[in-house]
């Protein structure tokens, strides 16, 4: 026997072997088998309708008899609610605006010192000069209900998910569940429980900002050091002492982290209220002129919304990080309390001088510095000037990527769109080349790297919508169980059989392929600038402030550019939902690399590595689980800003939601909603899962 023949046997016993290589081959059959027969089986392409559950109808049957059983309990909650609301905003536009101003500016000295000071002196004058002081200040008294809302449904179920193992178990997927539906489909049966008005759009906020707060309690009460615990026992503390005096005190900083993404959560949710009916905020004069597609008038609004997120943002991680450092005060009461001494004395003054002085009180219109008209101005010169290239860059990102991903290539190609129609010879090479890109990947890395570009290249000749539904479910399937087991493989059955028997598969496609377009562009900018961040400080002080301010700029805002220069349609979603996905691929992938422990690093530069050896071969493969884990939460703001794209004309599932809010129906948006929510779990399970294999087969 030859030395070839050896080794052809041993590659044929690793291959037979190797289960995941016999799984994988097993698809292959079962999608060939489904391509091969779609013809003469036309329901693996459109299930008939007559196997169509007829969910929607029993959902809106269920949703108006418990309307009709409890819409007076409801309505005696918003009622409540509503008052403390109204009393606040009076409040704050009965207070003179340096009074205002002076309590702010004092709350961020106190938070995060001089320069937070000056930072809310700026975006408070930004408001007032601009004309949005009033509307501002509406939406601070929202916010300023909405947050202690959640806050104090955050703290309780997080201390009872604490203390109660079994009532962890419900609330974990309950959040899970929370979050990941989109807002627009439970503000549905708000709508129609609550009633029309700005306290729904509160109540709406409460509900979803409350979840990060859950989940900080929980892992900040979890995280308590157990001598501390214990020292409290034997202090002779009960478990309620226990618990207040002890166990949350020493969580606090964790848990303000928790309150910091809750507030940021409610001011996200602004612009989404105004759409079920809001009073004269930020949120709706950023809605209204969108809609009048005024660039300019958009943009300061949206800038409001920004500064708001960004000062309470920091204010918020200023005390939290005050919190977790043990300061110890001197001297009497005057001395520790003098900022708000002063602060009060100078807001009483203001007040008194406001009864005099009338622009002190109400800010002249006169002085309003208009800014909007010139920006409007500059858009119409852009668009006039450039309409050429404008349409270069659209049609080409349209014709060469996202419309072969959606309809396939074998639709696309024709002579007015890549100057060729597709002959067989065409399709042939196409075949070829496609072919040796799956064996060159295969053999440069591995198998599962060919089943991986065979799987997109596969997509990009067919298109995500024409592939058959068993064939797609099929490969989700093999993913689940290979990479995180049987029971997300079993979840998985579940989640896309809801999704093909309630008849929204198709859009459940349109959404896969817009959001997995958008997922791979932001991962591969967004990976390439961590690693430029990772290995320059210079670049990562440049883009860690513009990361922070994405961060903080609500979803609504990104859609505010791509409509002036692209109008509607599929690419102004796609470039909104990178806009917004792309921060978690910068901020993991410089952690990821940055966190590489240095004895690594100065182990392979001793070895003599390269810089481009040491980046490739050490720390990449050590960063590799947590910049995944920033893909995956790239994956998770992509599928919560596709809810948002459906404003701009996408027909996934967004759309679906965006027309059952405004159809009032509220069978259509679960359905659709849950959906989006099961294909976020889904991904979210399996990289999730990934990823802590390659943590511990790296030993992290």
């Amino acid at each position: 026997m030859t030395v070839a023949n050896v080794d052809v046997g041993r590659r044929a016993d690793r291959v037979a072997r190797d289960p995941a290589m016999v799984l994988w081959a097993a698809i292959g059959v079962v999608v060939v088998a489904a391509f091969g027969l779609r013809s003469s089986l036309p329901w693996l392409d459109d299930l008939p309708k007559d196997l169509i559950l007829p969910l929607n109808d029993w959902f809106n049957a269920g949703m108006d008899w418990f309307v009709a059983t409890f819409k007076v309990v409801f309505r005696a909650v918003s009622w409540t609610v509503e008052w403390p609301m109204v009393w606040l905003q009076a409040v704050l536009a009965w207070l003179p605006w340096p009074a205002t101003m002076m309590g702010f500016v004092a709350l961020g000295l106190v938070a995060g010192g001089v320069r937070l000071a000056i930072f809310t002196l700026f975006a408070m004058l930004y408001m007032l000069v601009t004309g949005y002081w009033d509307p501002s200040m509406n939406t601070l008294a929202m916010v300023g209900v909405s947050v202690p809302l959640s806050a104090g449904i955050g703290l309780t179920l997080g201390i009872i998910a604490f203390k109660s193992r079994r009532a962890e178990r419900i609330v974990q997927p309950t959040l899970d569940l929370m979050q990941t539906v989109p807002t627009f489909a439970y503000l549905i049966p708000i709508l129609l429980l609550f009633g029309f008005g700005p306290v729904v759009g509160l109540i709406a906020g409460a509900i979803y900002a409350a979840p990060p707060m859950v989940r900080n309690v929980i892992l900040g009460l979890q995280r308590v050091p157990s001598d501390i615990v214990e020292s409290g026992r034997m202090a002779g503390c009960t478990k309620r002492q226990l618990l207040w005096w002890v166990q949350v005190p020493a969580a606090m900083p964790t848990i303000l982290i928790g309150l910091n993404q809750t507030i940021l959560a409610a001011l996200s949710m602004v612009i989404i209220a105004s759409v079920i009916g809001s009073f004269a905020d930020v949120g709706w004069a950023l809605l209204n002129t969108m809609r009048k597609a005024e660039f300019g008038q958009s943009l300061l609004a949206g800038l409001v919304i920004v500064l708001i997120a960004m000062v309470f943002d920091r204010m918020s991680r200023g005390f939290a990080e005050r919190q977790g450092i043990s300061r110890v005060q001197g001297g009497g009461f005057l001395a520790r309390h003098r900022t708000w001494l002063v602060t009060l004395g100078g807001m009483v003054v203001a007040v008194l001088l406001a009864q005099a002085i009338a622009p002190l009180h109400d800010y002249p219109k006169g002085w309003v510095i208009g800014v909007a008209q010139p920006l409007n101005d500059m858009v119409s010169f852009i668009n006039t000037t450039f309409p050429d290239s404008i349409d270069w860059v659209k049609e080409r990102i349209l014709f060469y990527f996202l419309l072969p991903l959606r309809s396939g290539f074998a639709l696309v190609v024709k002579p007015q769109t890549w100057g060729f129609d597709l002959t067989p010879m065409i399709s042939a090479i196409y075949v070829v080349v496609t072919g040796a890109a799956v064996l060159l990947a295969a053999r440069a890395w591995s198998w599962r790297a060919g089943v991986g570009v065979a799987i997109f290249v596969g997509l990009y000749y067919f298109g995500m919508v024409n592939v058959p539904w068993l064939a797609f479910a099929a490969v989700v399937l093999a993913l689940a169980w290979q990479i995180a087991g049987w029971r997300v493989a079993a979840f998985a059955a579940f989640a896309m059989g809801f999704m093909l028997l309630t008849g929204v598969w198709t859009q459940v496609m349109m959404s896969v392929y817009l959001c997995g377009a958008a997922v791979l562009i932001a991962s591969l900018i967004g990976c390439s600038i961590g690693i430029w961040s990772a290995r320059n400080d210079r670049v990562s002080r440049v883009v860690s402030p513009i990361v922070d301010t994405l961060q903080t700029m609500p979803t609504f805002v990104y859609l505010i550019p791509v409509i002036m220069f692209f109008q509607v349609g599929d690419l102004p979603a796609l470039l909104a939902i990178i806009s917004y996905a792309i921060t978690p691929a910068i901020r993991y992938t410089e952690h990821g690399i940055r966190s590489v422990r240095p004895e690594v690093v100065e182990a392979a530069q001793c070895m003599g590595c390269s810089k481009r050896q040491l980046l490739w071969q050490v720390q990449l493969p050590l960063a590799l689980p947590e910049i995944m884990l920033g893909i995956n939460q790239t994956i998770m703001f992509g599928l919560a800003m596709l809810v948002v794209s459906a404003l701009v004309g996408t027909k996934e599932l967004g759309q679906l939601v965006y027309r059952a809010l405004t159809s009032a129906d509220p069978g259509k948006g679960a359905i659709a909603g849950l959906s989006m929510a099961f294909i976020a779990i889904i991904a979210d399970r399996i990289v999730q899962a990934w990823s802590a294999k390659k943590k511990a087969a790296l030993g992290l």
